[in-house]
Protein backbone atom coordinates (compact mmCIF):
# COMPACT_ATOMS: atom_id res chain seq x y z
CA UNK A 1 0.00 0.00 0.00
CA UNK A 2 1.47 3.23 -0.78
CA UNK A 3 1.66 5.85 1.88
CA UNK A 4 -1.14 8.70 1.98
CA UNK A 5 1.76 11.14 0.60
CA UNK A 6 2.62 9.42 -2.43
CA UNK A 7 -1.01 9.43 -3.58
CA UNK A 8 -1.68 12.65 -5.45
CA UNK A 9 -5.35 12.37 -6.52
CA UNK A 10 -6.39 14.09 -10.11
CA UNK A 11 -9.92 15.95 -9.50
CA UNK A 12 -11.46 18.30 -12.00
CA UNK A 13 -11.66 21.95 -11.30
CA UNK A 14 -14.27 23.63 -9.40
CA UNK A 15 -16.78 25.29 -11.52
CA UNK A 16 -17.32 29.09 -10.74
CA UNK A 17 -20.18 29.52 -7.85
CA UNK A 18 -20.36 25.60 -6.87
CA UNK A 19 -19.49 25.27 -2.87
CA UNK A 20 -16.01 23.65 -2.15
CA UNK A 21 -17.66 21.06 -0.24
CA UNK A 22 -20.03 20.09 -2.57
CA UNK A 23 -17.68 19.68 -5.25
CA UNK A 24 -15.13 17.96 -3.15
CA UNK A 25 -17.16 15.72 -2.07
CA UNK A 26 -18.68 14.91 -5.76
CA UNK A 27 -14.89 14.61 -6.94
CA UNK A 28 -14.03 12.06 -4.29
CA UNK A 29 -17.21 10.24 -4.50
CA UNK A 30 -16.94 10.26 -8.29
CA UNK A 31 -12.99 8.58 -8.04
CA UNK A 32 -14.91 5.94 -5.90
CA UNK A 33 -17.82 4.83 -8.10
CA UNK A 34 -15.64 5.23 -11.15
CA UNK A 35 -12.93 2.63 -10.01
CA UNK A 36 -10.02 5.56 -10.37
CA UNK A 37 -10.03 4.87 -5.60
CA UNK A 38 -10.39 1.37 -5.71
CA UNK A 39 -11.80 -1.24 -2.52
CA UNK A 40 -9.39 -0.60 0.09
CA UNK A 41 -7.32 2.25 -1.07
CA UNK A 42 -5.73 4.92 1.26
CA UNK A 43 -6.98 8.30 0.79
CA UNK A 44 -4.53 11.11 1.40
CA UNK A 45 -4.02 12.86 4.42
CA UNK A 46 -6.69 15.67 5.46
CA UNK A 47 -4.05 18.30 5.89
CA UNK A 48 -2.51 16.72 2.41
CA UNK A 49 -5.69 17.04 0.59
CA UNK A 50 -6.46 20.43 2.04
CA UNK A 51 -3.28 22.54 1.32
CA UNK A 52 -3.19 20.56 -2.50
CA UNK A 53 -6.27 21.80 -3.52
CA UNK A 54 -6.41 25.38 -1.67
CA UNK A 55 -8.94 23.99 1.02
CA UNK A 56 -10.07 24.13 4.65
CA UNK A 57 -8.93 21.14 6.39
CA UNK A 58 -12.42 21.66 7.87
CA UNK A 59 -14.05 21.73 5.15
CA UNK A 60 -11.70 18.14 4.01
CA UNK A 61 -12.67 16.45 7.39
CA UNK A 62 -16.71 17.24 6.83
CA UNK A 63 -16.54 15.76 3.06
CA UNK A 64 -14.87 12.60 4.41
CA UNK A 65 -17.08 12.42 7.12
CA UNK A 66 -19.89 12.37 4.94
CA UNK A 67 -18.70 9.60 2.71
CA UNK A 68 -17.72 7.89 6.07
CA UNK A 69 -21.41 8.04 6.80
CA UNK A 70 -22.76 6.81 3.35
CA UNK A 71 -20.64 3.91 3.19
CA UNK A 72 -17.75 4.83 0.76
CA UNK A 73 -14.83 5.13 3.28
CA UNK A 74 -13.67 3.63 6.31
CA UNK A 75 -10.53 4.32 8.96
CA UNK A 76 -8.88 4.53 12.26
CA UNK A 77 -7.14 6.97 14.25
CA UNK A 78 -4.06 7.16 13.79
CA UNK A 79 -4.11 5.02 10.33
CA UNK A 80 -6.15 7.02 7.89
CA UNK A 81 -9.21 6.65 5.56
CA UNK A 82 -9.56 4.49 2.86
CA UNK A 83 -12.18 3.13 0.55
CA UNK A 84 -14.58 0.72 1.97
CA UNK A 85 -14.26 -2.72 0.54
CA UNK A 86 -17.98 -3.03 -0.78
CA UNK A 87 -19.62 0.02 -2.01
CA UNK A 88 -23.19 1.27 -1.18
CA UNK A 89 -25.39 0.92 -3.88
CA UNK A 90 -23.98 2.74 -7.20
CA UNK A 91 -27.26 3.59 -8.90
CA UNK A 92 -26.38 7.47 -8.35
CA UNK A 93 -24.84 9.16 -11.25
CA UNK A 94 -20.68 8.61 -11.05
CA UNK A 95 -19.99 11.62 -12.68
CA UNK A 96 -18.35 14.57 -10.59
CA UNK A 97 -19.90 17.23 -9.74
CA UNK A 98 -17.68 19.82 -11.67
CA UNK A 99 -19.29 17.74 -14.72
CA UNK A 100 -22.69 18.32 -14.38
CA UNK A 101 -22.88 21.06 -16.48
CA UNK A 102 -21.12 19.58 -19.32
CA UNK A 103 -23.35 16.09 -18.13
CA UNK A 104 -26.44 18.65 -19.16
CA UNK A 105 -25.48 20.11 -21.99
CA UNK A 106 -23.95 16.17 -23.32
CA UNK A 107 -27.07 14.96 -22.79
CA UNK A 108 -29.23 17.94 -24.84
CA UNK A 109 -27.10 17.32 -27.46
CA UNK A 110 -26.65 13.76 -27.61
CA UNK A 111 -28.41 13.49 -31.08
CA UNK A 112 -25.50 15.24 -32.63
CA UNK A 113 -22.46 13.87 -30.55
CA UNK A 114 -23.38 10.44 -32.08
CA UNK A 115 -22.59 11.85 -35.71
CA UNK A 116 -19.38 12.62 -34.41
CA UNK A 117 -17.73 9.42 -33.25
CA UNK A 118 -14.10 8.33 -33.68
CA UNK A 119 -13.55 6.25 -36.81
CA UNK A 120 -10.34 4.79 -37.86
CA UNK A 121 -8.64 5.80 -41.39
CA UNK A 122 -8.21 3.65 -43.94
CA UNK A 123 -4.66 2.68 -42.94
CA UNK A 124 -6.24 1.93 -39.18
CA UNK A 125 -8.78 -0.45 -40.49
CA UNK A 126 -5.94 -2.31 -42.40
CA UNK A 127 -3.53 -2.30 -39.01
CA UNK A 128 -6.67 -3.65 -37.29
CA UNK A 129 -6.82 -6.88 -39.14
CA UNK A 130 -4.22 -8.37 -36.80
CA UNK A 131 -3.35 -12.06 -37.23
CA UNK A 132 -1.84 -12.29 -33.96
CA UNK A 133 -3.89 -13.73 -31.47
CA UNK A 134 -4.56 -10.37 -28.82
CA UNK A 135 -5.36 -12.32 -25.59
CA UNK A 136 -1.97 -13.85 -25.68
CA UNK A 137 -1.74 -17.68 -25.55
CA UNK A 138 -2.29 -20.43 -23.07
CA UNK A 139 0.66 -22.67 -21.35
CA UNK A 140 1.36 -25.30 -21.46
CA UNK A 141 0.80 -25.21 -24.93
CA UNK A 142 -1.82 -28.01 -26.80
CA UNK A 143 -1.53 -30.65 -29.76
CA UNK A 144 -0.94 -28.95 -32.69
CA UNK A 145 -0.26 -25.37 -31.58
CA UNK A 146 1.73 -24.27 -34.69
CA UNK A 147 5.14 -22.14 -34.37
CA UNK A 148 5.50 -22.55 -30.57
CA UNK A 149 9.12 -23.67 -29.27
CA UNK A 150 8.79 -25.84 -26.40
CA UNK A 151 8.96 -23.65 -23.12
CA UNK A 152 9.05 -26.57 -20.63
CA UNK A 153 12.39 -27.48 -21.92
CA UNK A 154 13.96 -23.86 -21.87
CA UNK A 155 16.89 -24.01 -19.34
CA UNK A 156 14.34 -21.18 -17.20
CA UNK A 157 16.91 -21.82 -14.04
CA UNK A 158 19.86 -20.67 -15.90
CA UNK A 159 18.18 -18.00 -17.46
CA UNK A 160 17.29 -16.48 -14.53
CA UNK A 161 20.60 -16.67 -13.12
CA UNK A 162 22.38 -14.70 -15.93
CA UNK A 163 19.55 -12.36 -15.37
CA UNK A 164 20.31 -11.89 -11.82
CA UNK A 165 23.85 -11.36 -12.36
CA UNK A 166 23.44 -9.18 -15.09
CA UNK A 167 21.28 -7.30 -12.84
CA UNK A 168 23.90 -7.28 -10.09
CA UNK A 169 26.69 -6.23 -12.66
CA UNK A 170 24.53 -3.28 -14.32
CA UNK A 171 25.96 0.46 -13.84
CA UNK A 172 24.53 3.84 -14.11
CA UNK A 173 25.21 3.99 -17.97
CA UNK A 174 22.82 1.81 -18.72
CA UNK A 175 19.93 3.53 -17.31
CA UNK A 176 20.86 6.10 -19.73
CA UNK A 177 19.22 5.87 -23.27
CA UNK A 178 20.54 3.22 -25.46
CA UNK A 179 21.48 2.94 -28.65
CA UNK A 180 18.50 3.23 -30.66
CA UNK A 181 20.31 0.83 -33.03
CA UNK A 182 20.66 -1.57 -29.79
CA UNK A 183 23.12 -2.94 -27.18
CA UNK A 184 26.13 -3.26 -29.04
CA UNK A 185 27.87 -6.08 -27.25
CA UNK A 186 24.85 -7.96 -28.33
CA UNK A 187 24.90 -6.76 -31.66
CA UNK A 188 28.23 -7.83 -32.04
CA UNK A 189 27.42 -11.77 -30.82
CA UNK A 190 24.79 -11.73 -33.19
CA UNK A 191 27.47 -10.92 -35.99
CA UNK A 192 29.27 -13.59 -35.13
CA UNK A 193 26.02 -15.95 -34.75
CA UNK A 194 25.07 -15.45 -38.35
CA UNK A 195 29.16 -15.21 -39.85
CA UNK A 196 28.54 -19.17 -38.60
CA UNK A 197 25.07 -20.04 -38.48
CA UNK A 198 23.38 -18.76 -41.73
CA UNK A 199 26.68 -17.94 -43.54
CA UNK A 200 26.30 -13.97 -43.50
CA UNK A 201 29.68 -12.15 -43.43
CA UNK A 202 28.20 -8.84 -41.83
CA UNK A 203 29.21 -6.83 -38.84
CA UNK A 204 27.97 -5.33 -35.73
CA UNK A 205 27.37 -1.92 -37.62
CA UNK A 206 25.28 -4.08 -39.77
CA UNK A 207 22.86 -5.38 -37.16
CA UNK A 208 20.01 -3.42 -35.68
CA UNK A 209 18.10 -4.84 -32.38
CA UNK A 210 13.91 -4.52 -32.87
CA UNK A 211 11.21 -6.15 -30.88
CA UNK A 212 10.10 -8.38 -33.64
CA UNK A 213 10.21 -9.23 -37.56
CA UNK A 214 6.84 -7.57 -37.83
CA UNK A 215 8.77 -4.34 -37.23
CA UNK A 216 11.63 -4.93 -39.57
CA UNK A 217 8.80 -5.41 -42.08
CA UNK A 218 6.63 -2.34 -41.03
CA UNK A 219 9.80 -0.21 -40.85
CA UNK A 220 11.33 -1.60 -44.27
CA UNK A 221 7.74 -1.36 -45.58
CA UNK A 222 7.56 2.39 -44.96
CA UNK A 223 10.71 3.73 -45.74
CA UNK A 224 10.83 2.36 -49.04
CA UNK A 225 7.52 1.72 -50.63
CA UNK A 226 4.81 4.62 -51.43
CA UNK A 227 1.46 4.26 -51.13
CA UNK A 228 0.55 1.80 -54.64
CA UNK A 229 3.89 0.37 -55.15
CA UNK A 230 3.86 -3.14 -55.81
CA UNK A 231 5.28 -5.71 -53.74
CA UNK A 232 5.90 -9.72 -54.16
CA UNK A 233 4.35 -11.50 -51.72
CA UNK A 234 4.78 -15.65 -51.34
CA UNK A 235 1.28 -17.18 -52.23
CA UNK A 236 0.03 -18.82 -49.78
CA UNK A 237 2.32 -16.54 -47.48
CA UNK A 238 2.80 -15.19 -44.13
CA UNK A 239 -0.52 -13.30 -43.18
CA UNK A 240 1.54 -11.36 -41.04
CA UNK A 241 3.41 -9.57 -43.15
CA UNK A 242 0.90 -9.19 -46.23
CA UNK A 243 -1.28 -7.33 -43.54
CA UNK A 244 1.64 -5.07 -42.71
CA UNK A 245 2.85 -4.61 -46.05
CA UNK A 246 -1.05 -3.39 -47.08
CA UNK A 247 -1.49 -1.22 -44.37
CA UNK A 248 1.37 0.50 -45.56
CA UNK A 249 -0.26 1.22 -48.63
CA UNK A 250 1.56 -1.92 -51.09
CA UNK A 251 0.08 -2.87 -53.98
CA UNK A 252 0.47 -6.96 -53.22
CA UNK A 253 1.77 -9.00 -56.46
CA UNK A 254 0.76 -13.02 -55.53
CA UNK A 255 3.44 -14.57 -56.35
CA UNK A 256 2.91 -18.64 -56.13
CA UNK A 257 5.10 -20.87 -54.28
CA UNK A 258 6.16 -24.35 -55.50
CA UNK A 259 8.32 -27.19 -54.40
CA UNK A 260 11.42 -24.83 -55.46
CA UNK A 261 10.28 -21.81 -53.39
CA UNK A 262 8.35 -18.53 -54.81
CA UNK A 263 8.64 -18.81 -58.08
CA UNK A 264 10.59 -15.65 -59.25
CA UNK A 265 9.73 -15.92 -63.08
CA UNK A 266 5.74 -15.47 -62.42
CA UNK A 267 6.72 -12.54 -60.04
CA UNK A 268 8.58 -10.69 -63.15
CA UNK A 269 5.86 -11.48 -65.24
CA UNK A 270 3.15 -10.23 -62.37
CA UNK A 271 4.96 -7.38 -61.32
CA UNK A 272 8.33 -6.79 -62.94
CA UNK A 273 8.86 -3.01 -61.58
CA UNK A 274 7.92 -4.06 -58.21
CA UNK A 275 10.15 -2.16 -55.29
CA UNK A 276 9.76 -4.80 -52.18
CA UNK A 277 9.60 -8.67 -52.08
CA UNK A 278 8.95 -10.72 -48.67
CA UNK A 279 10.52 -14.32 -48.87
CA UNK A 280 10.98 -16.96 -46.09
CA UNK A 281 13.81 -18.69 -47.99
CA UNK A 282 14.79 -20.90 -45.74
CA UNK A 283 11.33 -22.47 -44.99
CA UNK A 284 8.87 -21.09 -47.27
CA UNK A 285 5.69 -20.30 -44.69
CA UNK A 286 3.56 -22.38 -44.51
CA UNK A 287 4.38 -25.24 -47.33
CA UNK A 288 7.63 -25.84 -46.06
CA UNK A 289 10.23 -26.15 -49.02
CA UNK A 290 13.55 -24.06 -48.68
CA UNK A 291 14.18 -21.26 -51.86
CA UNK A 292 15.99 -23.18 -54.46
CA UNK A 293 19.50 -21.91 -55.34
CA UNK A 294 18.53 -21.15 -59.08
CA UNK A 295 15.73 -19.08 -57.95
CA UNK A 296 17.82 -17.69 -54.94
CA UNK A 297 20.00 -16.33 -57.64
CA UNK A 298 17.25 -15.18 -60.00
CA UNK A 299 15.51 -13.16 -57.25
CA UNK A 300 18.81 -11.35 -56.40
CA UNK A 301 19.37 -10.56 -59.78
CA UNK A 302 15.88 -8.86 -60.39
CA UNK A 303 16.26 -6.80 -57.07
CA UNK A 304 19.73 -5.84 -58.29
CA UNK A 305 18.44 -4.59 -61.68
CA UNK A 306 15.17 -3.45 -60.65
CA UNK A 307 16.70 -1.12 -57.44
CA UNK A 308 14.19 -3.86 -55.01
CA UNK A 309 14.38 -4.25 -51.74
CA UNK A 310 14.10 -8.00 -50.29
CA UNK A 311 12.82 -8.88 -47.20
CA UNK A 312 14.31 -12.46 -46.01
CA UNK A 313 12.22 -13.46 -43.21
CA UNK A 314 14.30 -16.30 -41.63
CA UNK A 315 11.95 -17.19 -38.79
CA UNK A 316 12.79 -20.76 -37.72
CA UNK A 317 15.04 -22.68 -40.18
CA UNK A 318 17.92 -22.92 -37.72
CA UNK A 319 16.09 -25.84 -36.80
CA UNK A 320 16.98 -28.40 -39.42
CA UNK A 321 16.86 -32.03 -38.64
CA UNK A 322 17.92 -33.37 -42.13
CA UNK A 323 20.25 -32.72 -44.57
CA UNK A 324 22.95 -29.83 -44.73
CA UNK A 325 22.42 -26.73 -42.29
CA UNK A 326 21.27 -23.98 -45.83
CA UNK A 327 22.89 -20.73 -45.79
CA UNK A 328 20.59 -17.49 -45.92
CA UNK A 329 19.54 -15.74 -49.43
CA UNK A 330 21.81 -12.87 -47.59
CA UNK A 331 24.78 -14.98 -47.90
CA UNK A 332 24.63 -14.44 -51.64
CA UNK A 333 23.77 -11.10 -51.41
CA UNK A 334 26.76 -8.61 -52.77
CA UNK A 335 24.94 -5.97 -54.06
CA UNK A 336 22.91 -4.79 -50.51
CA UNK A 337 18.92 -5.20 -51.60
CA UNK A 338 18.38 -7.75 -48.83
CA UNK A 339 17.71 -7.10 -45.25
CA UNK A 340 17.94 -10.24 -43.39
CA UNK A 341 15.70 -10.62 -39.93
CA UNK A 342 16.25 -13.25 -37.53
CA UNK A 343 13.99 -13.53 -34.02
CA UNK A 344 14.84 -15.05 -30.35
CA UNK A 345 10.92 -15.52 -29.78
CA UNK A 346 11.45 -18.96 -31.82
CA UNK A 347 14.65 -20.21 -31.06
CA UNK A 348 14.01 -19.66 -27.21
CA UNK A 349 10.76 -18.33 -25.83
CA UNK A 350 8.09 -15.76 -27.45
CA UNK A 351 8.14 -13.79 -23.98
CA UNK A 352 11.32 -12.61 -25.46
CA UNK A 353 10.44 -9.85 -27.75
CA UNK A 354 14.28 -9.49 -29.35
CA UNK A 355 14.67 -9.71 -33.15
CA UNK A 356 17.43 -8.63 -35.26
CA UNK A 357 17.32 -7.05 -38.41
CA UNK A 358 21.20 -7.03 -40.97
CA UNK A 359 21.51 -4.33 -42.96
CA UNK A 360 22.85 -3.32 -46.19
CA UNK A 361 25.54 -0.64 -45.13
CA UNK A 362 23.40 1.99 -47.08
CA UNK A 363 20.48 1.56 -45.61
CA UNK A 364 21.81 1.57 -41.79
CA UNK A 365 21.36 5.32 -41.29
CA UNK A 366 17.75 5.68 -42.53
CA UNK A 367 16.11 2.39 -40.70
CA UNK A 368 17.90 3.28 -36.97
CA UNK A 369 16.54 6.64 -37.87
CA UNK A 370 13.05 5.69 -38.01
CA UNK A 371 13.57 3.10 -35.18
CA UNK A 372 14.16 5.80 -32.94
CA UNK A 373 11.25 7.79 -33.71
CA UNK A 374 8.92 4.45 -34.06
CA UNK A 375 10.40 2.75 -31.16
CA UNK A 376 13.85 3.90 -29.70
CA UNK A 377 14.88 1.07 -28.46
CA UNK A 378 14.36 -2.69 -26.96
CA UNK A 379 15.25 -2.02 -22.93
CA UNK A 380 18.55 -2.51 -22.34
CA UNK A 381 18.15 -4.60 -19.55
CA UNK A 382 16.58 -7.81 -21.82
CA UNK A 383 19.35 -6.91 -24.47
CA UNK A 384 21.98 -7.46 -22.16
CA UNK A 385 20.57 -10.69 -20.51
CA UNK A 386 20.87 -11.77 -23.82
CA UNK A 387 23.93 -10.92 -24.98
CA UNK A 388 25.53 -12.67 -21.84
CA UNK A 389 23.47 -16.01 -22.24
CA UNK A 390 24.74 -16.18 -26.21
CA UNK A 391 28.09 -15.36 -25.25
CA UNK A 392 28.14 -17.83 -22.85
CA UNK A 393 27.59 -20.47 -25.32
CA UNK A 394 23.96 -20.59 -23.92
CA UNK A 395 22.05 -20.47 -26.97
CA UNK A 396 24.32 -22.56 -28.85
CA UNK A 397 23.68 -25.19 -26.48
CA UNK A 398 20.18 -24.84 -26.19
CA UNK A 399 19.66 -24.69 -30.48
CA UNK A 400 21.57 -28.23 -30.33
CA UNK A 401 19.33 -30.40 -27.75
CA UNK A 402 15.94 -29.08 -29.45
CA UNK A 403 16.83 -29.66 -32.64
CA UNK A 404 17.82 -33.08 -31.72
CA UNK A 405 14.31 -32.74 -29.34
CA UNK A 406 12.42 -31.72 -32.43
CA UNK A 407 13.42 -34.01 -34.53
CA UNK A 408 12.70 -36.55 -32.42
CA UNK A 409 9.00 -35.30 -31.76
CA UNK A 410 8.78 -34.22 -36.30
CA UNK A 411 9.59 -38.10 -35.96
CA UNK A 412 6.77 -38.83 -33.84
CA UNK A 413 4.19 -37.00 -35.90
CA UNK A 414 5.33 -38.77 -39.28
CA UNK A 415 5.04 -41.80 -37.13
CA UNK A 416 1.40 -40.64 -36.01
CA UNK A 417 0.20 -39.83 -39.17
CA UNK A 418 0.84 -43.10 -40.88
CA UNK A 419 -0.90 -45.22 -37.69
CA UNK A 420 -4.49 -42.40 -37.93
CA UNK A 421 -4.48 -40.13 -40.41
CA UNK A 422 -4.83 -42.30 -44.15
CA UNK A 423 -7.69 -40.59 -46.15
CA UNK A 424 -7.56 -37.81 -43.96
CA UNK A 425 -4.45 -35.84 -43.81
CA UNK A 426 -1.25 -36.50 -46.17
CA UNK A 427 1.87 -35.63 -44.07
CA UNK A 428 4.68 -34.57 -46.63
CA UNK A 429 8.03 -34.69 -45.08
CA UNK A 430 9.29 -32.52 -42.60
CA UNK A 431 13.29 -31.52 -42.76
CA UNK A 432 13.09 -28.09 -40.36
CA UNK A 433 11.17 -25.78 -38.33
CA UNK A 434 8.79 -26.31 -35.41
CA UNK A 435 5.07 -27.04 -37.41
CA UNK A 436 4.58 -28.52 -40.97
CA UNK A 437 2.04 -28.51 -42.96
CA UNK A 438 -0.74 -31.48 -43.92
CA UNK A 439 -3.37 -32.14 -47.01
CA UNK A 440 -6.68 -32.86 -46.48
CA UNK A 441 -8.68 -34.23 -49.17
CA UNK A 442 -9.21 -32.14 -52.39
CA UNK A 443 -12.33 -29.97 -51.95
CA UNK A 444 -12.61 -30.46 -48.13
CA UNK A 445 -13.24 -27.14 -46.38
CA UNK A 446 -9.84 -26.75 -43.98
CA UNK A 447 -11.67 -23.69 -42.05
CA UNK A 448 -13.96 -26.03 -41.21
CA UNK A 449 -12.00 -28.61 -40.07
CA UNK A 450 -9.73 -26.22 -37.91
CA UNK A 451 -13.12 -25.28 -36.17
CA UNK A 452 -14.13 -28.41 -35.47
CA UNK A 453 -10.90 -29.63 -34.34
CA UNK A 454 -10.75 -26.83 -32.26
CA UNK A 455 -14.11 -27.81 -30.50
CA UNK A 456 -11.90 -31.14 -29.23
CA UNK A 457 -9.64 -29.36 -28.43
CA UNK A 458 -6.65 -29.21 -30.65
CA UNK A 459 -5.00 -25.92 -32.05
CA UNK A 460 -4.33 -25.93 -35.38
CA UNK A 461 -4.47 -23.45 -38.68
CA UNK A 462 -6.08 -23.85 -42.16
CA UNK A 463 -3.70 -23.19 -45.02
CA UNK A 464 -6.71 -20.94 -46.59
CA UNK A 465 -5.97 -18.75 -44.15
CA UNK A 466 -2.01 -17.75 -45.74
CA UNK A 467 -4.13 -17.67 -49.07
CA UNK A 468 -2.77 -14.63 -50.87
CA UNK A 469 -4.74 -14.53 -54.46
CA UNK A 470 -5.40 -17.37 -55.48
CA UNK A 471 -6.82 -20.30 -53.05
CA UNK A 472 -4.25 -22.43 -51.28
CA UNK A 473 -4.60 -26.11 -50.81
CA UNK A 474 -6.89 -27.27 -48.17
CA UNK A 475 -4.89 -28.38 -45.19
CA UNK A 476 -3.90 -27.68 -41.73
CA UNK A 477 -0.57 -26.24 -40.33
CA UNK A 478 0.19 -28.71 -37.19
CA UNK A 479 2.99 -27.76 -34.60
CA UNK A 480 4.51 -30.33 -32.83
CA UNK A 481 7.80 -28.81 -30.99
CA UNK A 482 6.08 -27.54 -28.02
CA UNK A 483 4.23 -31.11 -27.37
CA UNK A 484 5.55 -34.82 -25.79
CA UNK A 485 5.79 -37.64 -27.86
CA UNK A 486 2.44 -38.61 -26.13
CA UNK A 487 0.69 -36.22 -26.69
CA UNK A 488 1.11 -36.24 -30.38
CA UNK A 489 -0.11 -39.59 -30.77
CA UNK A 490 -2.95 -38.87 -28.67
CA UNK A 491 -3.82 -35.66 -30.63
CA UNK A 492 -3.52 -37.37 -33.72
CA UNK A 493 -6.10 -39.88 -32.60
CA UNK A 494 -8.42 -37.30 -32.01
CA UNK A 495 -7.46 -34.78 -35.01
CA UNK A 496 -8.51 -38.19 -37.28
CA UNK A 497 -11.86 -39.09 -35.11
CA UNK A 498 -13.40 -35.07 -35.40
CA UNK A 499 -11.94 -35.41 -39.33
CA UNK A 500 -13.33 -39.05 -39.74
CA UNK A 501 -16.72 -37.53 -39.07
CA UNK A 502 -16.42 -34.26 -40.58
CA UNK A 503 -14.92 -35.80 -44.14
CA UNK A 504 -17.56 -38.84 -44.09
CA UNK A 505 -20.49 -37.85 -41.68
CA UNK A 506 -19.66 -40.48 -39.72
Amino acid sequence: MRRATEIDLALNERPDGMALQRWLYGELRAAILQGRLGPGARLPATRDLAARHGVSRGTVLGVFAQLAAEGYLSGAVGRGSFVASELPDGRFDAAPASEAPRLARRKAGARDTAKAEIGLSARGRLLARSAFAVDGRSFPSRAFRPSQPDLQSFPFALWARVAARRSRLLNRSMLADGEAQGYRPLREVIAEHVRVTRGIACAADHVAIVGSAQQVIDLAARLWLDPGDAAWMEDPGYQGARLVLEAAGARIAAVPVDAHGIDVAEGQRLAPAARLAYVTAGRQAPLGPALSLERRLALLDWAHTRGALVIEDDYDSEYRFEGRPLAALKSLDNAGHVIYCGTFSKLLFPALRIAYAVLPERLVEPFVAAWSLTGRHVPLDQQATLHAFIAEGHVGRHVRRMRELYGERAEALREAARRHWTGLLALPPIVAGLDAPAFLPVGADDALAARVAAQAGIETRPLSSYAVGHAAPAGLVLGFASIGVDDIDAGARTLARVLQAMLYKT
